[in-house]
């Protein structure tokens, strides 16, 4: 059995860890409030942008654009969205598994990762890492979200990539959240859900429907991104609340355990003190 001072030792190191558990629990709570109010306000813009393009393919009859264009795939790209730092559950896990498992050929896969752990997770596995973004998973910008996109849309339209995928984490409760796999190139407009044919036939294209496109499919690559890097962040703080919530739990827990130890052996070295001293009174009598 370990020592009173020993155990005394680890009760003021679990302690020390509580305060801090505590603390990081706050913080993420804090920052989650902020992060979920910035979710609803992306998410209006980006189903909009998806209506205007089922909009324009379904309204017009043999339309074509280089962004629809479906093509043998001999060349894939990922983005993946992490965290940068743990302690967070299986939050950095999962959405790596997840973009792990579109790859078939490692020799065939660009790999543009946001977040240390994505390109740890990447570099570990022999993926050619061509991007590498860090320091904005908590609290990306649209402006990063812009750079991304440009650079999925040159590998596509340059034909380095026949597909694009997107890795991220998809928020559905502060306790519940789901990585997810999305084809972003080409743009499949079936997966968009059904328009109403009468109203896109009210609607005139100017100059034409190609040229709208041209321009919104774009602006719809990079709100899919951006969408995905504000999901994913309010997915990490989420995790990290709960993973510091279940360790304060846990460290109150050792901490019972152990002050049941340390009474224990104080006990234990009481009751050795009365016996030596009955026993040494003994030897007198």
């Amino acid at each position: 059995m370990a020592s009173m001072r020993d155990i005394k030792r680890r009760i003021k190191s679990v302690n020390s860890t509580q305060q801090i558990t505590k603390a990081m629990n706050l913080v993420a709570s804090s920052k989650l409030t902020r992060a979920k109010n910035r979710l609803m306000d992306t998410r209006p813009f980006f189903q909009e942008t998806r209506k205007v393009i089922a909009g324009i393919v379904n309204g017009s009859k043999g339309i074509s654009h280089p962004y629809l264009e479906k093509r043998k795939v001999n060349k894939k790209a990922v983005i993946l969205i992490t965290g940068d730092r743990g302690l967070c559950g299986g939050y950095n896990a999962n959405v790596s598994k997840a973009a792990f498992s579109c790859i078939d050929n490692k020799e065939n896969v660009s790999a543009i990762t946001i977040g240390s752990k994505g390109r740890e997770f990447f570099k570990r596995r022999g993926v050619n890492i061509i991007q590498s973004y860090t320091g904005i998973s908590e609290n990306p910008d649209y402006s990063d979200a812009l750079k991304i996109g440009r650079l999925a849309l040159d590998l596509f339209i340059k034909e380095e990539a026949d597909e694009v995928y997107l890795a991220y984490t998809e928020f559905i409760s502060t306790l519940s959240s789901e990585p997810k796999l999305i084809k972003v190139l080409p743009v499949d407009v079936s997966e968009f859900g059904n328009e109403d044919a009468d109203d896109q036939a009210l609607t005139i294209y100017e100059p034409d429907e190609e040229a709208v496109l041209e321009y919104v499919i774009p602006k719809y690559v990079n709100t899919v991104i951006f969408g995905a890097m504000v999901e994913s962040a309010v997915c990490e703080l989420g995790a990290r609340m709960t993973a510091m919530d279940s360790a304060t739990e846990n460290a109150s827990e050792m901490i019972d355990s152990l002050n049941l130890l340390y009474n224990r052996a104080r006990q234990g070295a009481i009751t050795q003190e009365i016996t030596e001293i009955v026993g040494g009174s003994g030897i007198y009598d």
